[in-house]
């Protein structure tokens, strides 16, 4: 009887017909449900929000004036948050979080006139990341892709390199190149931080490079392979060729298709190589060590070792989705992935917080947004910004 008037009041909540009594009436009983009981009452409001439009949904103190209680538990520094940015209610800075510390979910509504003890105001703001990166031709001439117009932005003998309507980069080759070596160059499409980009090979395979990445790859692919190299993140849709194996060399691992469908993750500043399987299947080769991956599972190079793990690919490609998505991450490496994606340098004052991070946050809302969800879990942030140079210090 509780969870199904909890659901009535969410139900009335999103038609914007719940009357303040009784907001107060479901913050009591939200506090007397079990954890099943809420996984299931935020199944069932999830199918709630399909139903109304997210417009109808009031910017009120039931949003927006959320705290998170900490409670005294034997794992009180590991705090689990699901939380979603979601589509207006992100633009409105009315985000509904479900808070859970140690076990216990709990919404919280203030006093009248009460403060919520958390971040001064953040001066400063950073947008997010989009479509930027660099071409670099086989003669060293660099095309600034996002100011690139549409069409045809190089020739290279018989290869053609275009820009399509979506901002894709695309290379046609000419049947008889790949019969002519001396007709292939190299070219290479750098992704700064605060970028990402899309683009698809001579031989049709589709590559997504994440922010602060790149890659290195022939205008077409002659002799008995398809041979690139990465720095940085990237997700790979190879067109599989078994005469013709395509092959991705990074921080001294080799990634063979098999008919794949992978990601790498191969940053200079995380401890571990990443490589993950979607479909198919892939080979990792490094100092002799061979591994052959299956769908789901990811390779980790770390010292020359490979280790295989079974992961959530969902988690891996969340960039490629438009998301962040953390599982039990630490703030270094929360940090990193915002450090990249907004282009912004880090700088923590005082002990690193050991709070632990789990959930999805979209990629397409400024910094201040992301810092403003991240500072319910007692970790504060400050935002400088000095003419180009830009900075989060994250503060105990």
């Amino acid at each position: 009887m509780i969870q199904q008037k909890i659901i009535l009041f969410l139900e009335k909540f999103a038609k914007g017909t719940i009357t303040a009594a009784e907001q107060e009436e479901f913050m009591e009983l939200i506090s007397t449900v079990d954890l099943e009981e809420y996984e299931q009452i935020i199944d069932s409001y999830q199918e709630i929000l399909k139903q109304y439009p997210v417009s109808n949904i009031p910017n009120s103190d039931l949003l927006a004036k959320i705290e998170n209680r900490i409670h005294k538990h034997e794992k009180r520094n590991t705090i689990v948050a699901l939380f979603s940015a979601w589509g207006k209610i992100a633009a409105a800075a009315s985000i509904l979080l479900f808070l859970s510390v140690s076990g216990y979910f709990l919404w919280h509504k203030q006093a009248p006139g009460k403060q919520i003890a958390r971040n001064k105001p953040l001066h400063y703001d950073i947008a997010p990341g989009g479509n930027k990166a660099i071409l670099t031709l086989a003669n060293g001439k660099q095309i600034a892709l996002n100011d690139a117009k549409n069409g045809t932005l190089a020739k290279q003998g018989t290869i053609t390199i275009n820009k399509t309507s979506n901002g894709q980069v695309v290379y046609t080759a000419a049947a008889s190149t790949a019969q002519n070596p001396q007709l292939i160059a190299y070219n290479t499409i750098a992704t700064p931080r605060g970028g990402q980009y899309h683009l698809t090979l001579a031989d049709g395979t589709n590559v997504w490079l994440n922010a602060a990445s790149s890659i290195k790859y022939p205008t077409a692919f002659a002799g008995n392979e398809r041979r690139v190299e990465i720095t940085g993140e990237a997700y790979f849709e190879v067109v599989h060729n078994a005469a013709k194996p395509f092959r991705v060399t990074c921080n001294g691992q080799t990634v063979e298709d098999l008919g794949t469908h992978f990601n790498i993750n191969a940053y200079s500043d995380e401890k571990v190589v990443k490589t993950t399987l979607l479909e198919g299947s892939v080979r990792i080769s490094s100092t002799g060590e061979d591994k052959i991956l299956k769908p789901g599972e990811q390779s980790q190079l770390e010292s020359g070792n490979i280790n295989v793990a079974n992961v959530n690919v969902d988690e891996v490609v969340a960039w490629k989705n438009g998301l962040f998505d953390f599982k039990d991450a630490n703030v270094e490496d929360v940090m990193r992935q915002l450090a990249r994606w907004y282009d912004v340098d880090v700088e923590y004052q005082g002990k690193i917080p050991e709070t632990l991070f789990t959930g999805k946050l979209h990629r397409n809302v400024n910094a201040s947004q992301i810092l403003d969800i991240l500072s319910y879990f007692k970790v504060q942030f400050k935002i400088e910004n000095e003419g180009a140079k830009k900075k989060i210090i994250v503060i105990p």
